[in-house]
């Protein structure tokens, strides 16, 4: 054993010994019917639907002000670069983490001892072109953890010992590739995007067999000539079209689709290069899972411009609309607007703003933006509302099914955008120019309540700065959230009264999530270089 890669620590809890012995056995089923399960977390938003929702319902607002901190736990080495940006998964008493910048970690989800690390070196040249080093999660199935690397790798690891079972090189970090994102586990395959967009790589997602490691197949989110899409490319501007997928998508088993979301154009700031709309940038694109096959797209920022991408988490969610139950493909776009698709053939049904937007009026009956005049990058600079920052950014919304309200965490702010000549050079940053954000006063952020059918604004909460954490609503009428002043918090889902905070005293920059042990409602969430998990008083 090379105990450079690999430790194993033993605890005193009996329950997760066992657990830990025998390994987590988590089910294609499971995760489909996560929602019936809610003392587990099986996948990174949750569920497939990427709603982050937690059908927990010890936790009201009556009661939020006796939540307390029942364990704390230290990140190993607080002093290695990258943010927590991860989301825990939880299973049979075990809570899997990843530590900065991408260390497995199980933990024992009583008392947050550790129960066995993984440990992945980095070589010294490792290249994080337009991203922090960060990593953002794990996928379960079967009795295996799966997470990505900054060198581009994908692992499996046993869960019950976190020995490797497998690896599978992803990419080619020396171009700029990374797997900054937490796969997802569906049947029999481990769905995984790429980052890399700041470096003009070709994007891709790809799937790989959930026992072998070997590739099923890969879909490039830029298409060749000839290829549907590629026509919206000028010359070899396709080559270096950038199109990354670094954030975990959502899967629909009853229609059996896969929906992604892709990043920006490349070069970010300058479009003279890559005349067109530039597909499937900006777009979210839905696969079939067996083959990996474009069934259809939406294209939310034809061209961009401004780095906004489409990464943004795409919910899920089955209502009533017009009288009819639809299903639905719902997303707060880093562009400011809040759309609204029908998930079975992505047509657009209305797309509204929900933070201040100073480059479009409005959307054509297509869902195509009427973009205004004079907001494209320029040599001398010119100011866009929102910055390239976005509207919102990685971090996930949260949508409650209780109260059919869409929670997002927004961020207010613009900046003055500029467009320089560029040359690709692989391996480099390729970006064709850059932004000067404005006086920091000038920039705030909100947790606001969206109708889910509509983007119609019903409740604001404010906060200081614009945000980098996610939110988590509960069946308990809670949503949960965190602030870059190191602030955990509670709202009422119906109305965004606060009704609990606690400094955590480190920046909160990832999502709460949500599980149970002996019956008991947790939630945990990091701050700082710590993982705490909150509960109420006993």
């Amino acid at each position: 054993m090379n105990r450079k890669l690999f430790r194993l620590t033993t605890i005193g809890g009996a329950g997760a010994l066992a657990a830990a012995a025998a390994g987590a056995q988590v089910t294609f089923e499971r995760i489909r019917d996560a929602a019936s399960e809610p003392a587990s977390w099986l996948t990174h938003s949750g569920d497939y639907g990427a709603q982050r929702y937690s059908a927990l319902e010890d936790i009201t607002p009556a009661n939020a002000a006796e939540l307390e901190v029942k364990w704390v736990y230290q990140m190993r080495d607080p002093g290695r670069p990258g943010f927590v940006e991860a989301t825990p998964l939880v299973d049979d008493g075990i809570l899997y983490f990843v530590e900065p910048p991408h260390n497995v970690t199980a933990l024992d989800a009583w008392t947050g001892a550790r129960i066995w690390s993984f440990d992945h070196p980095l070589p010294d040249d490792i290249k994080t072109i337009g991203f922090p080093p960060t990593n953002r999660g794990v996928a379960l199935l079967g009795d295996k953890v799966y997470f990505g690397t900054l060198d581009a790798k994908l692992f499996a690891l046993d869960a019950g010992s976190g020995a490797v079972r497998w690896s599978a090189q992803v990419g080619d970090n020396s171009v700029g590739h990374a797997v900054t994102m937490a796969p997802l586990a569906i049947d029999g395959k481990i769905i995984v995007g790429i980052s890399g967009g700041e470096a003009g790589i070709r994007g891709f997602v790809d799937a790989y067999d959930a026992e072998t490691g070997e590739r099923a197949w890969r879909f490039w989110t830029i298409p060749e000539p000839g290829e549907p899409g590629g026509d919206t490319w000028a010359g070899d501007s396709w080559k270096q079209g950038s199109g990354a997928t670094w954030l975990t998508g959502s899967y629909d088993a009853e229609l059996d689709l896969l929906y992604w979301g892709v990043g920006n154009p490349g070069p970010d700031w300058n479009g003279d290069v890559r005349p067109g709309d530039n597909l499937y940038t900006c777009s979210v694109i839905a696969l079939d899972p067996d083959t990996g096959e474009l069934v259809w797209h939406f294209q939310y920022t034809p061209h961009d411009t401004h780095d906004w991408d489409a990464n943004q988490m795409q919910v899920l969610v089955d209502v009533e609309l017009d009288g009819q139950k639809r299903k639905l493909l719902t997303t707060a776009n880093r562009n400011a607007f809040y759309y609204v698709l029908d998930r079975t053939d992505g047509s657009f049904i209305t797309a509204r703003p929900y933070a201040k937007q100073t480059w479009a009026d409005g959307m054509s009956p297509d869902g195509r933006p009427k973009v205004l005049p004079n907001t494209e990058p320029t040599e001398d600079g010119n100011l866009v509302y929102p910055s390239l920052q976005g509207a919102t950014n990685w971090y996930s919304p949260s949508y409650s099914p209780q109260t059919e309200l869409f929670y997002v965490a927004a961020r207010e702010m613009g900046a003055i955008y500029f467009k320089s000549d560029v040359d690709f050079e692989e391996g480099t940053a390729y970006l064709g120019g850059g932004q000067r954000g404005l006086d920091g006063d000038e920039a705030w952020g909100a947790i606001r309540a969206l109708d889910v059918r509509t983007g119609e604004k019903r409740w604001e909460f404010r906060l200081p700065r614009p945000p980098y954490a996610g939110l988590m609503a509960t069946g308990g009428g809670v949503v949960f959230g965190g602030t870059l002043e190191g602030n955990v918090f509670a709202l009422d889902a119906e109305t965004g009264a606060a009704v609990w905070d606690f400094q955590s005293g480190g920046p909160v920059r990832t999502n709460p999530m949500s599980f149970a042990v002996d019956g008991q409602q947790r939630v945990a969430i990091a701050g700082g270089n710590a993982l705490f998990v909150f509960g109420l008083a006993d």
